[in-house]
């Protein structure tokens, strides 16, 4: 809905938070949705590894705010990109070759997807500091390669991650979803132990088990190697992008 004050319609390079934010920025011909822990680490290293990642359950499985910032990304016409701190530069480079095809300035609505409160669609959203630094990152890249008209909300985001680059990994480690993902993985630890069979049951703990599909490959990560790898600043050189509701590579 352009032509308010928070649609940022007057700059190239546009940063906001969750679904409403999707909705509230002037439309964009290149959205980037950033969800470091857990979607766009997950979906990055599948695409690594030469697969494709489908928006289906197993993706929701894995969050529930990035898959449905995902999935309502393209309703906006837009070219979608899954970015992150592991593939920032890598996404800049990409959205500059898409600016280079059109050949006409390109602009970019980069998404910090947050965290969902109560857990479900629709829910309040809280900041994620992962999700500043890694659309920050995808900022600070962007301005190296003189994509750099960006509005203060980008703006303050890139020079967030320029300032902090050094101690990414320790902040997203001690930040609330940092020690969330921890406590998450110690309960699954726990329920597997008590009942191996629960986490996959289709009516216990871990309802269809597609959390699990979409993260034990090739095998389960402890939380401090899913954090190692969702900080790997520039990390990948992959940049997912959104086709027919499958995330392949760029």
């Amino acid at each position: 809905m352009p032509g308010h004050p928070f649609d940022q319609s007057s700059y190239q390079v546009r940063l906001d938070w969750g679904v409403d934010g999707l909705a509230r920025l002037a439309p964009s011909e290149v959205v980037v949705v950033v969800d470091v822990l857990r979607f766009s680490s997950t979906v990055i290293q599948a695409v690594e590894r030469g697969e494709d990642f489908p928006l289906d359950a197993a993706a929701r499985a894995v969050s529930i705010n990035g898959a449905t910032v995902a999935e309502r990304a393209p309703e906006t016409a837009a070219i979608v990109l899954l970015g992150g701190l592991r593939n920032a530069a890598a996404v800049a480079e990409a959205v500059l070759a898409l600016q280079q095809d059109r050949r006409v300035r390109t602009s970019v609505a980069i998404i910090a997807c947050g965290e969902l409160v109560s857990g479900a669609p629709g829910g309040p959203l809280r900041f994620a500091v992962e999700d500043l630094l890694g659309a920050g990152a995808i900022v600070n890249a962007l301005t190296d390669l003189g994509i750099d008209h960006s509005s203060p909300e980008a703006a303050a985001a890139g020079e967030s991650f320029r300032a902090l680059r050094g101690a990414t990994r320790h902040l997203v480690a001690a930040s609330g979803s940092g020690r969330e993902l921890a406590l998450r993985h110690a309960q699954r630890s726990e329920r597997r132990t008590a009942d191996p069979d629960a986490v996959r049951s289709p009516n216990g703990p871990g309802g269809s088990g597609a959390e699990d599909r979409a993260t034990e490959h090739p095998t389960r990560a402890s939380p401090a190697e899913e954090l190692h790898a969702a900080t790997a600043v520039d990390a990948a050189s992959v940049v997912p992008i959104l086709r027919d509701g499958v995330f392949v590579a760029f």
